[in-house]
């Protein structure tokens, strides 16, 4: 049995030795694989990096394989503007890319313009439900002839392959765009839109903290009929006033509030004029619904406090414990607890 087979095809040699498993296109060592095969790969990549990654994948491969095949035909074949027309359709017809021809070529400027027809990569994204345009095909090329000439080739795609158009029609021209750039700019987005997704998270996170904090900061604790009881905690900023002011006074109708006993515990020594501010704003709102203000928690330093620099708190009955503030309440209200 014949063990080695040797072809020519459009000046292209082809051998494939049995014996060894191997198959040399012009003296290269290459492998063959379905269309379908191929498209478990590339859909692999897009399952793994989304489709933009992919895309950017595909197209550096391309270009980057493109620039190999370009420099080594340019040794063997010395291949310039005045045979690359021939050798172009020669080389990538029998290697099963279908049909490609530059059907319009400006030597003076090497601009090229390629005619694909039914190219592998056309082939393969037939095979998918969904409709896609190849990018590893003519990026390809661009390597080809950047390979080829030495010099850094893009490309244009003006119309993709399809039931109205039998050819994917792509100019190439002579370009400072560089593969390098679109992976740098790829990066660059990713990046953005990382950081996009970090501060869209922190925002998030941030609202549901600052609507706690809001929630913890203004409670209203109804403690018996017409009581109720508002803990202030800490320092009170204009945001904070805004919304303890604003909780208390919408929410006395609710419990049919008559005194209101704000425990300053929580302030300790801790009470500044903007504080001292607030409560008498708060204390002057809520006698204006009919609803006496009593300050409770007032512990030996804040009376001092008060005392000496607060002087506008002390019309507000002060009493030292939230229980005192109860009793206090209830006898007014001519209650008491049995």
């Amino acid at each position: 049995m014949e063990m080695q087979k040797d072809l020519i095809v459009g000046g292209v040699e082809l051998k494939w030795d049995l014996n060894s498993g191997q198959v040399l296109f012009e003296g290269g060592d290459v492998v063959f694989f379905w269309v379908s095969a191929m498209k478990t790969f590339f859909d692999t990549i897009n399952e793994i990096t989304g489709e933009e990654a992919t895309n950017l994948v595909l197209e550096a491969t391309g270009f980057r394989q493109g620039i190999i095949v370009g420099e080594g035909f340019k040794e063997m074949k010395e291949i310039n503007t005045s045979n690359v027309v021939e050798w172009l359709s020669n080389t990538y017809v029998p290697a099963g890319w279908g049909y490609v021809s530059v059907e319009e070529m400006n030597v003076n400027t090497k601009n090229f313009t390629l005619y694909i027809q039914d190219d592998w990569e056309y082939k393969m994204n037939k095979l998918g439900s969904e409709e896609k345009q190849g990018i590893f095909v003519p990026a390809h090329y661009a390597g080809v002839f950047t390979g080829l000439f030495g010099s850094n080739f893009w490309y244009k795609i003006i119309k993709y392959q399809n039931e109205s158009n039998p050819y994917t029609v792509v100019e190439y021209f002579p370009s400072v765009m560089s593969i390098q750039q679109n992976i740098r700019r790829l990066a660059s987005r990713q990046e953005d839109k990382h950081i996009q997704e970090l501060e869209s998270l922190v925002a998030e996170k941030t609202k549901l903290l600052q609507d706690l904090v809001k929630e913890l900061s203004s409670p209203m604790i109804p403690v018996l009929e017409g009581i109720v009881v508002v803990p202030l905690i800490g320092r009170y900023d204009e945001n904070r006033a805004e919304d303890l002011i604003n909780n208390t006074l919408n929410n006395l109708p609710k419990y049919h509030t008559r005194y209101v006993l704000l425990d300053l515990t929580g302030l300790n020594k801790d009470i500044s004029p903007y504080t001292a501010e607030l409560i008498d704003k708060l204390g002057s709102a809520a006698r204006l619904l009919g609803v006496e203000v009593i300050l409770v928690g007032i512990s030996a330093e804040l009376a001092m406090v008060i005392t000496e620099t607060l002087t506008g708190l002390k019309k507000y009955e002060c009493l030292q414990t939230l229980q005192h503030g109860i009793y206090y309440a209830l006898g007014k209200s001519g209650k008491s607890i049995v």
